[in-house]
């Protein structure tokens, strides 16, 4: 029988819904750190302190950990490292220097040593990611499946670097790649883009996990402010990763993309 769950929760809506999931979750969040879970709900850890966060997750049974919700990354006060944080600092500090991707790896390589399972969060939430089809809206015309296409090599061949999961292309231009700023400034980025500079094609995003990216801790997401941004940049249609993709808030997703007018797809890869 598995243990308990363990919810080490950042920003979003996505904690709060794997706890009304999974209401006997434990939940911890890390000083410094927003969360959006109710008051009371979570006990606050300090990072420099993952000795007693171990320890505070095996006296409650925690034997599974989902990491759920934006999370920056953390200032680390040496003076407080507690024995097991100190035995572990040369080597998180050196991934705190690499992409999400490596530090990602690392964290989660500290929870599996030390005995828990990391579990993604679309394990335990219905509905979270999609399968292959259209979701809403027409079929993507030649352009726009032709810009698909055009945005996903752009991806795969930027995704050795650890770059961002998303890219626009329109008319086969690229208007634009994710990177550190996220998926939102990227639409915005598209939105400013002058109309004489920008082919008449609308234009597709296109959002993808990077090859070999753990989707258990970092998987992309989408959202209703995903729609109102690529309505802003003018788009024509979004594609995501079958499986691979968090849908956020999904009726409110759906409703707004059919609202304003944008197909949305779900796509193997």
């Amino acid at each position: 029988m598995a243990g308990r769950l363990g919810l080490l929760a950042g920003s979003g809506q996505l904690p709060p819904r794997i706890l009304q999931a999974h209401p006997d979750a434990y939940c911890v969040t890390l000083n410094g750190m927003a969360h959006d879970l109710p008051n009371g709900a979570a006990r606050e850890h300090r990072i420099e302190q993952l000795g007693a966060l171990f320890d505070d997750l095996r006296a409650q049974g925690v034997t599974r950990v989902v990491m759920a919700g934006a999370m920056a990354r953390p200032a680390l006060d040496p003076a407080i490292f507690d024995a097991e944080t100190a035995a572990l600092a040369t080597a998180f500090e050196t991934a705190l220097h690499h992409g999400d991707d490596g530090l990602l790896r690392h964290i989660v390589a500290l929870f599996e040593e030390r005995g828990f399972d990391v579990i993604g969060a679309h394990e335990l939430v219905a509905g979270l990611t999609a399968s292959a089809g259209m979701l809403c809206g027409p079929e993507p015309d030649d352009i726009a499946k032709a810009d698909t296409e055009r945005a996903a090599a752009v991806l795969s061949a930027l995704s050795p670097f650890d770059l961002g999961q998303a890219a626009i292309v329109a008319g086969g231009l690229c208007l634009g790649i994710e990177t550190l700023q996220g998926t939102d400034a990227l639409l915005d980025m598209a939105a400013a883009t002058q109309a004489e500079r920008r082919p008449k094609a609308p234009g597709v995003l296109v959002k993808l996990p990077k090859h070999g990216q753990d989707l258990r801790v970092d998987m992309p997401s989408i959202g209703p402010r995903t729609i109102e941004g690529a309505k802003c940049a003018g788009l024509g249609g979004i594609v995501i990763a079958a499986g691979g993709v968090l849908i956020l808030e999904r009726d409110a997703t759906l409703s707004a993309a059919k609202e304003a007018g944008i197909f949305l797809q779900a796509r193997d890869v």
